[in-house]
């Protein structure tokens, strides 16, 4: 047995050595359970049947992909987290756009009275898809009771399924390991890796050769987003010395770290909302000429028209929330206060565009990235992958996986440093998305 299986054996025993980890982790298990099987429990009164087998392309696809195949089950937890997560970003946006929700966001007071205003939210969010989603996706044959009746009762089971699904994520959060909510949408995305594996392997059983092949890219794939999701910039912060009790404190340098993706995959989930839109266009103007072209080579997800408006989206959407996410005034007035300054900028304003500068200048090839991986699944379809495996080279499910993965590798880490264990990657620096913002910021 080589060094490093000895000591990755080691460390997994360390890891179940500690109660509060190992007990975390089993928690952490046992909700996800609970929450797969919700995804397989179908709303009353349907003949299972005779629902549709697979979600269409585009914004219906990444939902049913996002919830391991709830959506076409019509399931009690079909929705899922999504309306919660619409929720939070609408409060987000409300943040910046109003001075009274920014004020909230300043104490523990404020952060919980959000909270509640999110869940909500959440309620009305979920009552309003869940009756889109029951009078376009249900087929009426599937239906055996009344149809009002059933739109009625199943709206409520799907609320109450959502909720149900929030809780699970907060529970995970503050009890198990991760972060709850993308814990769910990451074994959503992850119980249908297998399936889309067999299948491509079944499709390549005449040509071994070239599954290895795609194997072997898919892992570079994958370490390549693992790189550039770590990326950073580092941005030199000097500390002043200071006469405390007789002693001189600080004198240190230090480096403001600034993520060359600030954004995650929120620009992509964004771009990729928006791109059933034009497919809606050709359908209410079937007549028009301009209106069938955009429906032909813009609507269909695998054309070079979705590709090119996709990326440009991105790149937009990355732009506005990187400005939402990261304030360089802020960061200009925390370093003022614990008296550091950037070498060779003036404190004040001079700092805060100093930042602004440097962050504008890593947001565009962080854009760009995102963009590549976003259209990467369109690459892997024409060089002749199946669909369903495609989609798990790049795209929003790729970059969620990693970053989920990251961020719980960091938690654990920082239970082993803990109790004077190695870390899990031998550095034990490894950095999730969560640390590095309340970092950045």
């Amino acid at each position: 047995m080589s060094l490093n299986m000895k000591k990755f054996i080691e460390t997994i025993k360390n890891i179940f050595s500690i109660k509060e980890l190992r007990d975390r982790i089993i928690y952490t298990l046992l909700l996800l359970v609970v929450f797969r099987l919700g995804c397989y429990i179908v709303l009353p009164g349907i003949e299972p049947s005779l629902l549709q087998k697979e979600a269409s392309n585009g914004l219906f696809g990444m939902l049913n992909t996002f919830l391991g195949g709830a959506f076409t089950k019509s399931a009690i937890f079909a929705l899922g987290i999504m309306p919660y997560i619409s929720a939070s970003i609408i409060v987000q946006l409300l943040q910046v756009a109003l001075p009274s929700f920014q004020k909230m966001q300043q104490d523990d007071s404020g952060r919980k009275q959000l909270t509640q205003v999110t869940r909500y939210l959440t309620i009305v969010i979920t009552l309003a898809q869940s009756f889109g989603y029951l009078t376009t996706t249900v087929p009426r044959e599937a239906v055996l009771v009344n149809y009002n009746f059933f739109i009625f009762s199943s709206m409520i089971i799907l609320t109450g399924g959502t909720m149900f699904t929030m809780w699970l994520g907060e529970r995970i959060t503050e009890k198990g390991l991760g972060n709850g909510t993308s814990m769910l949408i990451m074994i959503g995305i992850v119980s249908r890796f297998p399936i889309a594996l067999l299948k491509e392997a079944d499709l390549r059983k005449d040509m071994i050769l070239i599954f290895i092949i795609e194997m072997v890219v898919l892992f570079f794939v994958v370490m390549g987003v693992v790189l550039i999701t770590q990326a950073i910039r580092k941005i030199p912060i000097q500390y002043a010395r200071q006469v405390v009790g007789g002693k001189i404190m600080g004198g240190q340098r230090q480096y403001l770290p600034l993520k060359l993706n600030s954004a995650g995959v929120m620009p992509i989930i964004f771009a990729q909302s928006l791109m059933f839109l034009p497919g809606i266009i050709a359908q209410a103007f079937p007549e028009n000429n301009i209106a069938v072209w955009i429906g032909v080579n813009v609507s269909q997800p695998y054309s070079a028209g979705y590709a090119i408006l996709s990326v440009l989206l991105i790149i937009v959407f990355t732009y506005f929330y990187t400005a939402i996410q990261v304030d360089p005034v802020r960061m200009s007035e925390d370093i003022k206060r614990n008296n550091g300054f950037i070498p060779g900028v003036k404190p004040g304003p001079p700092t805060s565009d100093h930042i602004d500068d440097v962050l504008s200048k890593i947001t565009l090839p962080g854009a760009l990235f995102l963009a590549a991986i976003a259209i990467m699944p369109i690459f892997a379809k024409a060089m002749g992958v199946g669909e369903e495996f495609a989609s798990f080279y790049g795209g929003t499910s790729l970059l969620i996986l990693v970053g989920v993965v990251l961020d719980t590798l960091q938690q654990i880490n920082s239970f082993l440093l803990m109790k004077k264990y190695e870390g899990l990657m031998e550095s034990g620096k490894v950095k999730g998305r969560s640390q590095d913002m309340a970092v950045a910021q």
